[in-house]
């Protein structure tokens, strides 16, 4: 079975600040793949895809760097501006860049958006069809507040391949469901978007990795999109709000211990390389 972590970020921040870690001194410091990587290795990780943070055009180039010198980083997921006329142009620019094959979705921070209608715009619909064309991934992080807008988008793109990042971030906060859980199962019914099961412990308040709080969240997830649609994401460093990186993966893995063997082999790595096409595993 190929295991992969199929989100987690790194940043350095002598290189680049990251604003939204501000008001959080867990995650205010610079994070590396050397740090992250004992961890990797202790539970059996083959490989991981790496996720921008901020949306800026120097990271990505950075990451698809940092991806050809690191044998174990599979894919990056990166950022370009979706509203640019050169969309297409900018991509196959990343494409032919150091470690551009390893470049396998593009996202931006929608969640930051105060457009209700962002993924609606013209522009973006078409930077949205670029991607498709380019063969790549596009990854949603978006507030629970936005999947109504969020399932348009993969309704009317049924060529791209969509990835829901953090469940659609669901308001664990206020031990609701409704109406996230109805979105989600609403969004799955289309055939063009996987999600990640990664994220949720840091939407609870305060932050928890107790599988208790969790679960409902987490068993909606995998009864709506099933193990071949769902992938595992540590989320690292995001995730040490919560909890260690040894407790992310046992929380991810208690979830999943009902599956058969094959559905486990899904969700902690075979969905990720179908998604993200890592053929460098």
């Amino acid at each position: 079975m190929t295991r992969i972590d199929a989100h987690h970020h790194v940043w350095d921040l002598s290189v680049r600040d990251q604003p939204w870690t501000k008001d959080l001194p867990v995650l205010r410091r610079s994070f590396s793949y050397d740090e992250l990587a004992p961890a990797l290795r202790a539970h059996d990780i083959d490989g991981t895809v790496v996720v921008q943070t901020v949306c800026v055009p120097e990271e990505t180039p950075q990451l698809l760097s940092l991806a050809a010198a690191t044998r174990a980083i599979t894919g990056v997921v990166g950022w370009t501006d979706l509203e640019a006329d050169d969309v297409m142009d900018r991509l196959a620019a990343l494409r032919g860049g150091s470690g551009g094959g390893r470049l396998v979705g593009i996202r931006h921070q929608v969640q930051e958006e105060s457009d209700p209608q962002w993924l609606a715009r013209a522009a973006v619909r078409r930077g949205l069809a670029a991607v498709a064309d380019a063969g790549l991934a596009y990854d949603l992080v978006v507030r629970s507040d936005q999947l109504p807008m969020v399932i348009d988008v993969v309704r009317a793109l049924p060529q791209a391949n969509f990835v829901l990042d953090h469940g659609g971030k669901p308001p664990i906060a206020d031990g609701t469901l409704e109406p996230w859980r109805s979105h989600v199962r609403e969004l799955a019914g289309c055939p063009n978007i996987t999600v990640k099961l990664s994220g949720l412990a840091t939407e609870a308040q305060p932050p928890t990795l107790d599988a208790r709080t969790l679960w409902p969240y987490a068993e909606t997830l995998l009864d709506a999109f099933g193990p071949a649609r769902t992938m595992f994401g540590s989320d690292w460093p995001v995730c040490l709000l919560a909890g260690s990186y040894d407790e992310t993966v046992r929380a991810a893995t208690e979830f999943t211990e009902h599956l058969a063997a094959d559905e486990r082999a899904d969700v902690f790595g075979e969905t990720a390389c179908r998604v993200y096409r890592l053929s460098a595993v």
